[in-house]
């Protein structure tokens, strides 16, 4: 089933990523970071479907090549701490082809991405088992670039500049001509034992002392537009929502009638709080055609005690009332057939219950399993790599190559635990009626099955009790009509048996109400038949009908008499 998870990320020096390792790593490829000496090597990686590389316009055909376009972000970005490229990991429906997933991505990249001046470096994975958790990895540049295919600028000093008490932000360019209309930059002089900022011309008449070269500035620069819209948040919203349409589109294109919503529960107007068993999601997947287990669960057990306690008082009333006639005998059999009927839909729809709550417990065991395990890994190589981290720190600086080595290791670590977050966070995003998923609610939602399940065996026990005791007392009534006529409280019966199914089924579907269903009542009513051997009690009745015809038949031809011309 297609599920919607676009997972944003940026990859950064500060997180001790490296843009070239993360599309060495994406593409299963074999790349030398110049910036910092360290080769990167993931050819044997398994999982690869496809990559490509996607270029606009004005950037350098060169780039076609991954590692020389991302050596050239590596060269290009200064800080220890710089932001080095976006990254977009979607999860790609099951229900397209390979070449259909091809499709999609560059459809998505070309009109989301590329055409609004991003490199975009993209690789399918679909890790081993085939088909089991299908998804793309898309690294963007995080620079414009300008029509002469060099980087723009992220962001530009901006100076706060005075004029007549008033300050405002210029930058270096913006300032020259601000300068000629009486703007001044700002810098810190020592008043006293304070550093006070202020304009030069204003420090001079007072004779203060400059205390550095440096301007007043704004914190964190003057964005480039290009760049400030990317980072925006109104952005991501824009790209999620353009996975979601672009994916629906291909969805219906090649036949498929299942659809994504980048939208979050609150979003789409499901705001409740899940109950115990049922949650808002569970009845939505309901009113789609879905059987929900929490659902049918909680009707289960909210139907079973009270309509248990009503045919239970109903049978005592009934046995109490018997009077030894024949009407009396045909109505308290056919009222106590009605009862089992009714006992043997409770048991089919109890069976149905826990047969659907077993795969659903079967496929949450494995997921918690799947999801333990991910844990682990991620446990286990964190570990490692704080530790070469340590090791690194404490190392000489004058050992390059272990230097290298262990940069290389690190390298392929950070990478590894990027994906197996990715993975846990995909595994999580299967569970869709479990909004912001965590493991701690997966092992719940599990208990909650297993609380269920026991419930249900419960309620099961109790019906098959209640059968096993109509049975008995169905028994204790046909030895009491064994001195009446078969025949006629066969004939007895048969006329007011519809009426007693049809006050059965009719109160079944008081119970279920839109979730009655007529096949499991036909099975019901075929399995009491078979219960009560009515099949065989039909073949002596009719034997013994055609038997008590040839005789009355015969003891009329006796009786007749004969001729007159036989009798001279």
């Amino acid at each position: 089933m297609a599920i919607y998870h676009l997972e944003a990320k940026v990859i950064s020096r500060g997180a001790g990523r490296s843009a070239v390792a993360a599309s060495a790593y994406l593409s299963c490829s074999n790349i030398l970071n110049d910036y910092d000496g360290v080769r990167h090597d993931y050819t044997r990686k398994k999982g690869l479907v496809w990559r490509e590389v996607f270029l606009p316009e004005y950037a350098l055909q060169e780039w076609q090549d991954r590692a020389v376009l991302w050596n050239a972000v590596e060269e290009n970005e200064k800080t220890k701490d710089s932001r080095l490229a976006r990254e977009f990991v979607p999860t790609l429906p099951v229900e397209l082809t390979k070449e259909q997933w091809q499709e999609l991505l560059s459809d998505f990249i070309q009109a989301s991405f590329v055409a609004d001046g991003m490199c975009a470096d993209v690789a399918i994975h679909d890790p081993d088992p085939p088909g089991h958790n299908p998804h793309a990895h898309i690294m963007l540049t995080v620079r414009p670039l300008d029509e002469n295919g060099r980087w723009q600028y992220k962001t530009e000093k901006e100076y706060l500049c005075i004029k007549n008490g008033e300050e405002r932000g210029f930058t270096a360019a913006e300032f020259k001509a601000a300068q000629t209309d009486g703007w001044e930059k700002q810098y810190q002089y020592k008043v006293g034992r304070k550093k006070v900022y202020m304009t030069p011309s204003e420090a001079e008449k007072h004779g203060y002392e400059r205390v550095n070269k440096y301007p007043k500035s704004t914190k964190f620069g003057r964005q480039n537009p290009i760049s400030e819209r990317w980072n925006s948040e109104e952005q991501l919203v824009a790209w999620r929502k353009a996975w979601a349409d672009v994916t629906n589109r291909y969805l219906e294109r090649y036949g498929h009638d299942e659809c994504i919503d980048h939208r979050s529960h609150a979003e789409r107007g499901l705001d409740e709080q899940p109950t115990i068993y049922e949650g808002v999601v569970a009845r939505a997947l309901e009113r789609k055609g879905i059987v929900s287990d929490r659902c049918e669960l909680n009707r289960q057990i909210k139907a079973d005690n009270a309509l248990l306690r009503e045919l239970k008082a109903a049978v005592k009333k009934l046995m109490q009332a018997v009077k030894n006639t024949v009407p009396a005998i045909a109505d308290a059999m056919e009222k106590l057939r009605g009862n089992m009927i009714i006992f043997k839909y409770q048991l089919l729809h109890i069976g149905s219950g826990k047969q659907a709550i077993n795969k659903s417990l079967k496929m949450y065991r494995e997921d918690m399993a799947e999801y333990t395990a991910l844990a682990d890994k991620i446990k286990a190589k964190s570990k490692e790599h704080k530790t070469l981290l340590t090791e690194k720190k404490a190392m000489p600086v004058i050992h390059v190559l272990k230097h290298r080595e262990l940069s290389s290791r690190i390298a392929e670590l950070t990478e590894d635990l990027e994906e197996l977050r990715t993975e846990k966070a995909m595994l999580l995003r299967r569970l869709q009626y479990l909004e912001n998923a965590t493991a701690d609610m997966l092992r719940r939602e599990i208990r909650t099955f297993e609380d269920g399940l026991k419930k249900l065996e419960a309620s099961e026990t109790k019906y098959a009790t209640e059968l096993d005791s109509a049975l008995k007392q169905y028994a204790e009534l046909q030895e009491q009509a064994a001195e009446f006529d078969p025949i006629e409280l066969h004939d007895a019966r048969l006329t007011i048996r519809s009426e007693q199914e049809r006050r059965a089924t009719q109160r079944v579907q008081e119970v279920y109400g839109d979730k009655y269903d007529i096949l499991r009542m036909y099975d019901s009513k075929r399995s009491i038949a078979n219960l009560l051997n009515e099949s065989a009690d039909e073949r002596s009745l009719t034997e013994r009908l055609r038997a008590k015809q040839r005789e009355q038949k015969q003891h009329q031809t006796k009786r007749k008499p004969k001729h007159p011309e036989q009798e001279r």
